[in-house]
C-alpha cells in the first residue's frame, strides 16, 4: 500500500471501530453463541463424547469453538458494508480524495480487531472452564497467525456477501453455513466415528485442518502435514475471495 493509502485506511478505520465501540453488543453478541455452545457441550455433552485423547474435554473442542467465534463475527462485516452501501458513504467517498481501496480495507481491519476482543473473552471463559496448555509463546504466536488468517480469509468471503446483497439479513445470512462447517470436521468428535460419506468429507475440508493444527499446537504435539493443509486452504481461499471482493467492488463503484 502506498502511503496515501495507509493513511486512508487508517482514518476509516478509526471511523469503522467508533461505530463498533458506540455498540459493544455486537462483540458481546459473537461471544455469546460459542461461549453457551463450550456451556453445552463441556458440561452436558461433553461426558459423553470419547475423543481417545487425555485431558479436560474444553482443551479438545476450543479450537472449533474459536473458530466459530470468527464465522459469527465476520457476519457483522457484511452487515456494516451493507449498511454503507445502503446510506451512500461510498459514493460520498469517491467524491473525495480517497484511496477506493482503503475503503473496503477499513471493514477488513475492523473485522480483525472486532474478532480479537471476541477471541480473548472466549479464551478467557475457557480458562474458567479449566482450559490449561504448555504452549510455547512461539505455539501462541502461531496459533494467532493462523486465527488471523483464517479471520482475513472469512472477512473477504463477507465483503463479497455485503457488496452483493440486497437485504441486511441477505448481507449476514451467509455465515450460517460457516458457523455450521466446524460441526462437520474434528472440531467436536473425531472425524474416524463418523459415517463413511460424512467422515471423507470432514477430513478433507479445510476447518478440519485448521482444528487439528491448532489442538496439537496447544497440547505441544507435532503439527505434522496438518498446518501446511491448512495453510494452503486459507491462503486459497484468501486470494480468491480477494480478487472477487474487488471485482464485485470495482463493479458496484463504476
Amino acid at each position: 500500500m502506498s502511503t496515501s493509502v495507509l493513511g486512508d485506511t487508517g482514518v476509516l478505520t478509526g471511523r469503522s471501530l467508533r461505530h463498533v465501540l458506540r455498540s459493544p453488543d455486537t462483540i458481546v453478541t459473537t461471544a455469546i453463541t460459542p461461549v453457551a455452545l463450550m456451556l453445552l457441550f463441556v458440561y452436558v455433552l461433553g461426558g459423553a463424547i470419547e475423543t481417545g485423547q487425555s485431558g479436560s474435554y474444553v482443551n479438545y473442542m476450543l479450537p472449533g469453538i474459536l473458530l466459530i467465534t470468527i464465522a459469527s463475527g465476520i457476519a457483522y462485516t457484511a452487515y456494516r458494508l451493507f449498511l454503507d452501501l445502503q446510506g451512500g458513504i461510498f459514493e460520498r467517498f469517491q467524491s473525495m480524495p480517497v484511496a477506493r481501496s482503503s475503503v473496503l480495507w477499513a471493514h477488513v481491519l475492523t473485522s480483525l480487531v472486532a474478532n480479537l476482543v471476541s477471541l480473548a473473552v472466549v479464551v478467557g471463559v475457557a480458562l474458567l472452564m479449566g482450559f490449561r496448555t504448555g504452549a510455547s509463546p512461539l505455539a501462541w504466536l502461531a496459533v494467532g497467525g493462523l486465527l488471523g488468517l483464517f479471520t482475513l480469509a472469512l472477512t473477504w468471503l463477507a465483503v463479497i456477501a455485503g457488496l452483493a446483497a440486497k437485504s441486511v439479513d441477505g448481507a449476514s445470512a451467509f455465515s450460517y453455513p460457516l458457523i455450521f462447517l466446524p460441526f462437520i470436521s474434528s472440531a467436536f468428535v473425531p472425524t474416524d466415528s463418523m459415517p463413511g460419506p460424512v467422515a471423507w468429507f470432514a477430513e478433507h475440508q479445510p476447518v478440519t485442518a485448521v482444528v487439528d493444527t491448532i489442538r496439537a499446537l496447544f497440547s505441544e504435539q507435532p503439527v505434522g502435514d496438518a498446518i501446511w493443509v491448512a495453510l494452503a486452504w486459507l491462503v486459497g481461499v484468501l486470494v480468491l475471495a480477494y480478487t472477487l471482493a474487488i471485482l464485485s467492488y470495482r463493479r458496484r463503484t463504476r
